[in-house]
């Protein structure tokens, strides 16, 4: 806990069996309250690990996909009191010891979010092992959502973000995708709601371990989030409404 706020961290997991334990260790525990793991019918060990660490652990009775894994993971929380939500992915490619970075600026009211982005960091993420192929995607993808929908973020796509309890229950998180994209649709939410948002400079490692889609999936992914500042276009101009966007 922190200035009065309930933080709770979770952790969206899919065979993490090999990362989940270093992820944990790694992670400051000074003002965390409780930590939530959520597997999506994993086919290794996460379930038992997760239980022997001492966490929270639900499990989904199937695969439901990455966006439905994180609606439970929030759902849990707020129902556990969280004032504070960070999330994590458990593959231990986010160093997960800038923790107070993510906490302090929400829990002091100063903004709304916080993201953790690979590019603020002064350590290439190519450097880092990061894939070209993810590299030049990321870039791309960032600078048409900041093109359209007027931004200046360094990062859309990290998988390490703290979100106020106000945000959570204030936005249509669960008409959501249940799938990658997801994380896009609740900052285009959060952006038409004029939450703030601040980033934070985060280290990645990248190795084998470590959750990573390939470059067909990259593909497919790529052009959902086009999809998605579509939608969001067609609603602002009353072309077409979506309502997760209007």
């Amino acid at each position: 806990m922190y200035n009065n706020k309930k933080v709770i961290i979770v952790l969206p997991a899919y065979n993490a069996e090999s990362t989940l334990e270093k992820t944990i260790t790694s992670i400051p525990k000074e003002y965390v309250d409780e930590i939530i793991l959520v597997d999506d019918f994993s086919t290794d060990n996460t379930v038992s690990l997760s239980k022997k660490l001492g966490l929270i652990t639900i499990r989904h009775k199937k695969n439901k996909g990455y966006g439905a894994n994180q609606k439970t993971c929030y759902k849990e929380a707020l129902k556990r009191g969280a004032d504070i939500v960070v999330m994590i992915h458990p593959d231990y490619q986010y160093d997960p010891k800038i923790l107070n970075n993510m906490i302090i600026p929400i829990a002091k009211g100063k903004v709304d979010s916080v993201f953790a982005s690979r590019f603020l960091n002064k350590k290439d993420p190519l450097k880092g092992g990061m894939p070209y192929y993810k590299y030049v995607g990321n870039r791309v993808l960032t600078f048409f959502e900041n093109l359209i929908l007027r931004t200046s973020l360094s990062e859309f796509h990290t998988g390490y973000r703290s979100f106020s309890r106000n945000v959570l229950e204030n936005i249509s998180i669960y008409k959501n995708s249940d799938n990658f994209v997801f994380d896009t649709q609740i900052i285009i939410q959060m952006i038409i709601k004029k939450y703030k948002i601040k980033e934070v400079a985060v280290e990645t490692r990248y190795f084998k371990e470590a959750s990573s889609i390939d470059l067909k999936a990259s593909i497919v992914y790529g052009l959902s989030i086009f999809r998605e500042l579509c939608k969001f276009l067609l609603t602002k101009w009353n072309i077409k409404k979506y309502s997760i966007y209007s």
